[in-house]
């Protein structure tokens, strides 16, 4: 087994390696797909456990002797991002299993988000319940993308907040996918295009980030918009699904 333990949780060492053990029957489960996600409790410490699934044999080789893990690059990543001031649930350890000397089950722990709401809510919603959360988002986001940092899977189950002390605050999850450098205004726009919402929705978000990133307000609601549909289009033709999209 590897393990790479963040220094700042040496106090937690002897629980996080019982965690390939005690994962299949211990833990409240929140999440089971692919890949699944359980909260565990180490005295006061709440951790987020993801187990990564096996990843088909040709990965396997690749991930073993060409190229880091998801796991390894969701531990290394959010010291980046807390670095830039932004938040991210601190990373607290990273486990390897191998079996005949390929990578077999991996595991990232980080401290479990104390934040209880996520972008799914907006879904359905109508403009006077999101209007100033999404203006706040959109400032947000365009605080990072001037930062360097840009969340490739900026997803709605990805993108954490709560309102504190009357200000909204943003905490980024699932960060294995990111990139770090210059973010021009096409791909600034794009990155919206994951978010679920009306077109209402959208048109606020990319007029507020066109503003504070001082952009033309026509051009990134168009950029905005036009990502999203091709996203989308794309996705439903592959993953038929039975809700619609006002796209």
């Amino acid at each position: 087994m590897k393990l790479i333990l963040n220094p700042a949780f040496e106090s937690l060492r002897t629980f996080v390696e019982t965690i390939p053990q005690i994962f299949e029957k211990e833990g409240c489960t929140i999440y089971k797909d692919r890949n699944e996600i359980k909260v565990f409790k180490a005295g006061e410490t709440e951790l987020n456990v993801k187990r990564y699934k096996i990843p088909m044999l040709f990965n396997r080789f690749i991930y073993t002797f060409f190229r880091q893990s998801k796991g390894i690059r969701a531990f290394n990543y959010p010291q980046q991002v807390l670095e830039k001031g932004f938040e991210t649930p601190e990373p607290i350890a990273y486990i390897e299993i191998k079996k005949w000397g390929l990578i077999h089950f991996s595991f990232f722990i980080s401290v479990q988000s104390p934040y209880t709401h996520s972008f799914y809510e907006f879904g359905d919603a109508t403009a006077e319940q999101y209007e100033e959360i999404v203006k706040a988002f959109a400032r947000y986001t365009a605080k990072l993308h001037d930062a360097h940092i840009y969340h490739k899977d900026y997803s709605p189950g990805n993108i954490l907040f709560d309102k504190v002390d009357g200000e909204y605050h943003f905490s980024l999850v699932d960060i294995n996918r990111m990139s770090f450098g210059e973010v021009s205004k096409e791909k600034g726009c794009a990155n919206f295009a994951r978010l679920w919402g009306e077109t209402n929705f959208f048109e606020i978000l990319a007029s507020e980030y066109a503003k504070t990133r001082g952009f033309d307000n026509e051009e990134c609601i168009h950029l905005v918009l036009e990502a999203r549909s091709k996203f989308w289009n794309k996705f439903k033709r592959k993953h038929p699904v039975d809700f619609d999209l006002d796209i």
